[in-house]
């Protein structure tokens, strides 16, 4: 098959481009193929684009820069803006907790010096309650509650836990505030119901310190009542007392004396009127306490207890003449032998045998008061002897002018004989008060 044939049947055959240069007798041509006219279109098209793009960007790049540098600003910014917000909140938490603190500081400081006052009222009232518990005759205390008898003593107890231990959380970092449900130092917490949602710490805390405030309070005025009451029994003790005596007509030396008194009222802090209570006290224990030693000096005491009066004090039937006679003292029955006392403290002036009294034993009390125990049979003591109330002094029995085993019994002021029943009664009301 020839060549034109081939055409026909394949088609027209393209003949690939050629460029021919001609520079005088020299001839060049240069066969460009298809694909070689496509890769340098291409390039071409590359490098304009490129330049375009080139172009382009320089043209617009400071647009571009300043958008993108606007944008970062922005961002910037709104980053700084919500740091300044969280900063703000920190330190308005972080001034919240310092004021927290210093409240807690200020309540706590307090609180421990109240608690302070009260052990220093402890130890003041020890020796000055148990001073009023040996001499005034009070009623019993109730005993209803464990804290009101602690209370009384001056006694801290009823608080179980130390008010010291308020001061433990405020070591605790700012960033970890204190929160009063939490299960630190306080024992107090597991004793009271579960905080409500509502409530902020120191809500919280604001009621444990109203709580505990008002435990203190309520433990100095128990203080302040149980020393007030002492007080009122030491001022009526003393009352009874002389009044008893001053109804027999018997002379008292006593300073103290309660009298009307008025004024405006000025109230005072807790410290003062303890003070003055304590004061109010000892004075009161001081006026009972010389009440008592003036009464003890007086022959106030039975001679003979339990034993039956024979012979009284006054005018009678003399017992040997059968004529009218003074008695000047009283007579007790007493079998020969019995334990003769003296009736108070005193110095023994005489003791022996003394005419019609028999063997006499006169005691000296002070203040021109004597006592005379006459009949005895047996004297156990001697002239200086001193003696206290109560002491053994001979025995009774039936020396002297008598007709029967006795105790003559005689009561006698600067030398005048006094009816001893007033003594006696004087004792039987004021025993309980000695």
């Amino acid at each position: 098959m020839n060549v034109a044939s081939q055409s026909a049947v394949f088609g027209r055959r393209k003949e690939p481009h050629t460029v021919i240069i001609a520079r005088g007798d020299q001839i060049r041509h240069f066969t460009i193929h298809p694909w070689l006219a496509a890769f340098c279109g291409s390039a071409l098209a590359a490098i304009v684009i490129g330049y375009l793009l080139a172009t382009s960007y320089l043209v617009l790049r400071d647009d571009l820069i300043g958008a993108t540098t606007a944008r970062q600003a922005r961002m910037q910014q709104a980053y700084e803006d919500r740091i300044s917000a969280l900063r703000s909140q920190v330190d308005r938490i972080t001034s919240r907790q310092l004021l927290d603190q210093q409240l807690m500081e200020t309540k706590v400081s307090e609180l421990l010096e109240r608690q302070s006052q009260l052990s220093l009222r402890h130890g003041r009232l020890g020796p000055i309650l148990e001073r009023a518990e040996n001499e005034v005759a009070t009623p019993p205390v109730p005993t209803a509650k464990p804290d009101e008898h602690a209370a009384a003593t001056g006694s801290i107890q009823p608080m179980a836990y130390s008010v010291a231990s308020l001061a433990a959380p405020l070591a605790a970092p700012l960033a970890a505030p204190v929160g009063v449900d939490d299960t630190r130092p306080f024992s107090l917490w597991s004793t009271r119901a579960d905080p409500l949602p509502s409530e902020s710490a120191a809500d919280r805390a604001d009621k444990l310190f109203v709580s505990i405030n008002n435990s203190l309070k309520a433990i100095e005025s128990q203080q302040l009542t149980r020393i007030a009451t002492l007080a009122d029994n030491a001022y009526k003790s003393a009352d009874a007392i002389s009044q008893a005596l001053e109804a027999a007509g018997l002379p008292v030396d006593s300073d103290f004396e309660k009298s009307d008194v008025g004024g405006p009222l000025i109230p005072l802090d807790s410290s003062l009127v303890f003070d003055s209570k304590v004061k109010e006290l000892d004075e009161a224990l001081d006026a009972l306490d010389h009440l008592k030693k003036e009464a003890r000096r007086l022959p106030l005491a039975n001679p003979a207890p339990g034993h039956s009066v024979t012979s009284p004090f006054g005018v009678r039937t003399d017992p040997i003449l059968g004529t009218a006679a003074l008695h000047s003292g009283m007579d007790f029955r007493a079998p020969i032998g019995m334990p003769a006392k003296v009736t108070a403290a005193g110095v023994v002036v005489k003791a022996g045998w003394n005419g019609g009294y028999g063997r006499m034993i006169e005691v000296d009390h002070g203040n021109g008061f004597v006592t005379r125990y006459g009949h005895l049979s047996e004297i156990d003591v001697a002239v200086g002897q001193k003696l206290d109330a109560g002491d053994m002094i001979g025995k009774t029995g039936n020396s002297g002018r008598s007709t029967g085993p006795h105790l003559h019994y005689e009561v006698r002021h600067n030398g005048e004989a006094i009816d001893p029943l007033r003594f006696l009664t004087v004792g039987k009301k004021v025993e309980r008060y000695l």
